[in-house]
């Protein structure tokens, strides 16, 4: 099995990007160890404040929020780091080439029952036209990512992510601390009967997103022996769609705050969506792609359907043509 480093320099990816890369699995390495530990490291229940999304902060998302922050504002090629916790974009150094987003741990509420969790980051190149703190920084097309990429918490620590080419996944050995090549090329099957998605949610969708699921549910023989697998986790969710298959749907609704959805462009949308793409698979958002979206706040929220081309294509024409087959 290659090393991660020997595979980088393989895909021909500049050395600046791959020391920072591995500045942020090193992160990833020390949270790997914290989650592991559980309650015997202290890390399990909730702080007192809630982070810019109005969520309850796990003290799990605290500490990882910081490990990660420091770590990059301290590497001399990070301009700007922005994160799910954090307001607003925070400067680093004003000559960094690279700019950083991420999310510290994606599925928060699965923590406290040890369930799936994640860390999604993205990286991008700097841009000279703004002020080197500005939110603004960030404000790109998810098509300009050098790299994207989440760490999956598990039975094993796995790192999925690209740097423009296929979407591969690493191991994490434990026994020498590095990240093994374990698939060089994850795919995703155009085809699939799988889906995610919170049916909770199902009295708070528009009519034609609700038809959708009536289709899937109750009447389509086309969606017949469909199956429903939902991790609360977006990182967990689509590192089974990568895997084998399936869809991802996080669609708005109508409750305040969710009229654009709940997933976070920034720091899930786009990173997640480079992933799936670069394995085969589809990406949209409002029937559009979610890497040509130009965003406009470092916390923008967007309605998300990824994974199988088949079923992400029926569920768009589905709910933007009512005239649709399948």
């Amino acid at each position: 099995m290659k090393r991660l480093n020997t595979v980088l320099k393989e895909d021909g990816v500049q050395t600046d990007l791959i020391l920072l890369i591995r500045t942020i699995l090193a992160t990833s390495k020390e949270i790997a160890f914290r989650v592991s530990q559980g309650e015997l490291a202290g890390v399990l229940g909730s702080t007192l404040n809630e982070n810019i999304q109005g969520e309850v902060q796990k003290k799990l998302d605290v500490i990882a929020n910081q490990l990660l922050k420091d770590i990059l504002l301290d590497d001399n090629s990070v301009r700007t780091v922005a994160s799910e916790e954090e307001d607003h974009a925070v400067g680093a150094n004003p000559e960094g080439k690279f700019i950083v987003a991420f999310d510290p741990l994606d599925g928060s509420s699965n923590i406290d029952v040890n369930g799936q969790i994640g860390t999604i980051f993205t990286i991008y190149l700097a841009r000279d036209d703004v002020p080197y703190d500005s939110d603004e920084q960030f404000n790109q097309l998810g098509a300009n990512q050098v790299c994207a990429g989440y760490v999956l918490y598990g039975p094993s620590s796995l790192l999925v992510m690209s740097t423009g080419g296929p979407t591969r996944c690493y191991t994490l050995d434990s026994t020498h601390g590095g990240y093994l090549l374990t698939n060089s090329q994850l795919s995703v099957p155009e085809q699939s009967s799988e889906f995610a998605v919170n049916m909770a949610n199902y009295r708070y969708w528009d009519e034609p997103t609700q038809v959708y699921f009536d289709k899937l549910l109750y009447t389509c023989k086309s969606f017949d022996k469909s199956s429903v697998r939902w991790n609360a986790a977006m990182v967990g969710d689509v590192h089974r769609i990568l895997c084998r298959g399936g869809l991802f749907l996080y669609p708005q609704d109508n409750r305040a705050g969710n009229e654009n959805g709940k997933i976070r462009l920034l720091y899930e949308a786009n990173p997640l969506a480079l992933l799936v793409e670069n394995a085969g698979g589809k990406a949209t958002s409002k029937g559009a792609r979610i890497l040509d979206i130009a965003p406009t706040n470092l916390h923008q929220r967007v309605p998300v359907v990824l994974g199988s081309i088949a079923p992400a294509e029926y569920f768009n024409s589905t709910v933007y043509n009512s005239n649709a087959k399948y």
